[in-house]
């Protein structure tokens, strides 16, 4: 089990590069590390991408909103950093449009704002589709759901979205950096670590089993997200930076409008609010609420707030209620500080990240972040390692990106002739060959050699998500699923897609718990829907063996 041997590793090698946190600034470091030659460790106390970095908006920006706050250096940066993952993951994040709806007396005019639009697309070097002025009869006709009563028009503009979710893109890097060696655990805690002689000893404990041990590094990365601070409290490091918290949540419901854009609108507080398609479904949201530690749940006022704003501005047959949310998702947002800072307007903070480097003690800690900006933190942790007196073999080693073309073209080329686009389940909701290359890259020709064995295995398994039979067992061997939950939520969007009283009476769910965890299915299982609140799944309900159904887009198999 490569979960099993990646922790007998950790206690018996010594390592340049233990990197403490598995979110998007942990993978990426430890990615970027890596695949440059050093000897990288990975641990997270939790799943891979298991708190803030599974409760993003799913979007690659360039940071429009800091356009108000004169914040153009940055705005630039990010730009250029989401251009940078456009051009270089073009599977996984994609242009989309934001269709955005002015109010009469906002505080900003509609052509100011239109202009606004112009100097974004200019600033971020013409990268993305020109923006349009939109007026109200064009709005009408293109997206008849928007309530335009009090609206003076509106205007469309670019950015990007992750066409998955947040934390697949996320173990698409512990997936790079275990594949150029690094040795990643979930389910793995610090306890503290102590500097001795010219290396670090990390006291570290095995949340499953509950066994500890001791894993020595040279240098010791900080990228614990929002328990950067926590975790420098037991290494006694002093920062000039510290975090606030902001909490956002989402709402995902049933599709809204079968358009692919964002729909964009200005919330009753005055910020962009926004319905963001997810593949069947719809995500609306987000809150920006103040609190004061890591953990966050949502409260019926933020049910409320978000539901308000949805129906006062979307034509609805009728208003979406409590009973019509799927899934919830709510996370913190760290945002970095300076010392003193973080006061009353801490609303106009920025998502930017600060690196700190003890250079006597070897130590790096990673404030605030955001996905946009990840290929940058992965290259700077590279040159504060370097700094450090770690040698990076490859240093001009490229350690992201899809794979090349020659490989996407064999591919395809193999798709095609396995005619695999016309097995894709009727609940997906693009084709199979783009879904299974975007989610996998060069390890998707391994599950089509499964599907060429049995046609079986590009069945879903579970009715109303996209997910097919290869994929799970996929996991089951390369993708440390830990918890029936590792699976549902970050390895896949299954939970996001399906409710979960849905999924407690599917017999597709009995089936993939019985491929991830063999005769410890049911107890999974239990545990999964006790931790949701939701009910056990019925039992005796017959799965494996069971002959599958035949969806309607699928074509007679040759015999």
């Amino acid at each position: 089990m490569l979960r099993a041997t990646n922790i007998d590793s950790l206690s018996r090698e010594t390592f340049d590069v233990l990197v403490l946190g598995a979110g998007i600034n942990g993978a990426v470091a430890a990615s970027a590390l890596a695949a440059k030659g050093a000897r990288v460790a990975l641990i997270d106390r939790g799943d891979f991408a298991g708190f803030t970095s599974q409760e993003s908006s799913n979007l690659a920006w360039g940071g429009i909103k800091y356009m108000e706050s004169f914040e153009f250096p940055l705005v630039r940066k990010l730009c250029k950093s989401r251009n940078l993952l456009l051009r270089s993951y073009p599977s996984a994040v994609q242009e989309i449009r934001f269709y955005t709806a002015h109010e009469r007396g906002f505080r900003h005019g509609l052509f100011k704002l239109f202009l606004g639009t112009w100097l974004y697309w200019i600033i971020g070097s013409f990268f993305t589709k020109i923006p349009r002025l939109l007026s109200r009869r064009a709005m009408a006709r293109e997206e008849p759901i928007i309530h335009l009563d009090g609206c003076d028009g509106g205007f469309e503009y670019s950015d990007a979205y992750l066409v998955d979710n947040d934390a697949r893109f996320v173990w698409g890097f512990v997936r790079a950096a275990l594949d150029h060696g690094a040795r990643a655990a979930n389910y793995v805690e610090s306890l503290g670590a102590r500097r001795e002689g010219d290396a670090w000893l990390t006291r570290a404990r095995d949340v499953v089993s509950g066994e500890e041990l001791t894993i020595r590094s040279r240098v010791l990365v900080n990228a614990c997200g929002p328990f950067v601070d926590a975790h420098n409290g037991l290494t006694g490091q002093r920062t000039s930076h510290r975090h606030i918290f902001s909490k956002g949540i989402h709402l995902i419901v049933a599709r809204l409008t079968p358009s692919r854009r964002v729909l964009t609108f200005f919330a009753d507080d005055g910020r962009l609010f926004f319905v963001i398609p997810m593949g069947p479904r719809t995500c609306i949201g987000t809150t920006d609420t103040r609190v004061e530690g890591p953990h966050a749940a949502v409260t019926p006022e933020d049910r409320r707030f978000v539901l308000s704003n949805i129906n006062k501005r979307l034509d609805l047959p009728r208003p979406l209620r409590e009973a019509d949310i799927i899934a919830e998702r709510c996370g913190v947002r760290p945002l970095a500080v300076e010392d003193g800072g973080g006061g009353e307007d801490w609303l106009q903070l920025s998502r930017k990240h600060a690196i700190e480097v003890n250079r006597a003690q070897a130590h790096v800690s990673i404030f605030g972040g955001k996905l946009t900006d990840c290929i940058n933190v992965g290259d700077e942790i590279c040159a504060a390692v370097q700094e450090l007196g770690v040698a990076l073999p490859r240093p001009a080693q490229r350690w992201y990106g899809e794979p090349g073309e020659e490989v996407r073209q064999e591919f395809f080329r193999r798709a095609r002739l396995l005619d695999l686009d016309a097995l894709t389940p009727q609940s997906s909701s693009e084709e199979l060959s783009a879904r299974l290359w975007r989610r996998y890259g060069a390890q998707a020709l391994e599950l089509l050699e499964e599907i060429r064995s049995d046609r079986r295995m590009a069945d879903a398994l579970v009715e109303g998500a996209e997910d097919v039979r290869c994929e799970i067992a996929y996991a089951a061997r390369r993708e440390m699923v830990v918890k029936l939950e590792d699976l549902l939520r970050r390895r896949t969007k299954i939970a996001l897609l399906v409710r979960r009283d849905e999924l407690a009476r599917s017999p597709g769910l009995r089936e993939a718990s019985r491929i991830l965890f063999g005769d410890d299915a049911d107890r999974r299982l239990e545990e999964y829907f006790q931790d949701h609140g939701a009910r056990q799944p019925a039992e005796g309900i017959p799965v494996l063996n069971k002959p599958p159904p035949a969806p309607s887009r699928r074509q007679a198999d040759p015999t």
